[in-house]
């Protein structure tokens, strides 16, 4: 508690504040492990928990369809444009805030020319079919020979917080596109649900 000088009255402090926010963020990995595990599991892919840090997605979370940890990815740091988990946690930015978080840049995805991200223009077209389809794509745009489905986690507030993101090898899962996307958004509806969130319509649902 804090007290202000001026009234004598008492408040909750910014402390107090900072112990939340911590205490909610080991609630999202903890709640979010059984769902990642059995996405991996029913697609027999690696599944991954991450992040938005300022340009770059944080994979905290990395589980295999095999039932082990795939440590190679966690703890690692990838590009938000070019990448499906990046689109996903941009899925409710605007074009202003979009120029606010990578500023003018000539090219957004300069080690990657198969891209089709390399404008601010292009990020929000890729981000505006994200939001229709309920989840974003990817397609050997980070990496040759990978593609990956994401889909936004939402707290309390309606906020996106992270991803659910799921990559494999383009000849396994690139045809399989559509249904990973959908299970990986039916996983993170559950995810948000469980943290508070409440949709203003129903969840996906496993036939479209």
């Amino acid at each position: 508690m804090e007290r202000d000088p001026g009234t004598l009255e008492y408040r909750v402090g910014w402390r107090l504040f900072s112990l939340v926010g911590r205490t909610y963020e080991q609630r999202l990995f903890r709640q979010a492990q059984p769902l990642v595990q059995d996405l991996a599991v029913d697609l027999e892919e690696t599944a991954h928990l991450c992040v938005l840090r300022d340009r770059q997605v944080l994979t905290l979370l990395s589980l295999s369809g095999h039932s082990y940890r795939a440590h190679d990815w966690e703890g690692q740091w990838v590009p938000a444009a070019c990448t499906s988990s990046g689109r996903a946690l941009l899925v409710d930015a605007t074009p202003d805030e979009l120029y606010v978080r990578f500023g003018p840049e000539p090219d957004l995805s300069p080690e990657r020319p198969g891209s089709p991200v390399h404008t601010l223009p292009q990020l929000w077209s890729e981000i505006q079919a994200a939001r229709r389809r309920g989840w974003a794509e990817e397609r050997e745009e980070f990496e040759p020979g990978l593609v990956g489905v994401s889909a936004p986690v939402r707290d309390f507030r309606g906020r996106v917080i992270a991803a659910i993101n799921v990559s494999g090898p383009a000849d396994r899962l690139g045809s399989q596109m559509t249904n990973a996307g959908r299970a990986t958004a039916r996983a993170a509806w559950r995810l948000s649900t469980q943290l508070g969130w409440v949709p203003s319509r129903p969840g996906p649902t496993s036939t479209t």
